[in-house]
């Protein structure tokens, strides 16, 4: 492994259907001002513009979505005319589009050869 490809440097570009669902929940909480807090804000932004992610900002989607995951059945999520809070603050981490591309690229690095290199003498 690279330097390149350390842990530390890897970065991930959120695809197109994150990047939406980011830019649906910051609409949602602008009209209905509920939803996420200014940590979420500022996920989303980095999302709607798909700015490159570290491998730390995943382990904390993934989180995000772990504990978030129960919000899925509170009243009115999915609803684009009343949302949940919680739907908006979904829609803010990337969606059901970003759980899956996290999940997805998490598991994916988990799977790499860990490669050795020798120490220079």
């Amino acid at each position: 492994m690279t330097d390149r490809q350390s842990p530390a440097n890897l970065q991930y570009i959120p695809p197109e259907p994150v990047s939406a669902a980011a830019r649906k929940g910051l609409a949602l909480r602008q009209k209905f001002h509920r939803g996420g807090t200014m940590v979420g804000v500022a996920r989303a932004c980095d999302l709607k513009d798909r700015k490159p992610l570290s491998d730390e900002v995943m382990k904390r989607m993934a989180a995000f979505f772990a504990r978030h995951n129960l919000d899925r059945r509170a009243r009115n999520f999915g609803n684009d005319d009343d949302p949940s809070a919680g739907y908006v603050a979904w829609l803010m981490w990337g969606g059901d589009a970003g759980k899956t591309w996290v999940e997805g690229q998490r598991q994916s690095r988990q799977r790499r050869p860990v490669v050795a290199r020798a120490r220079p003498s």
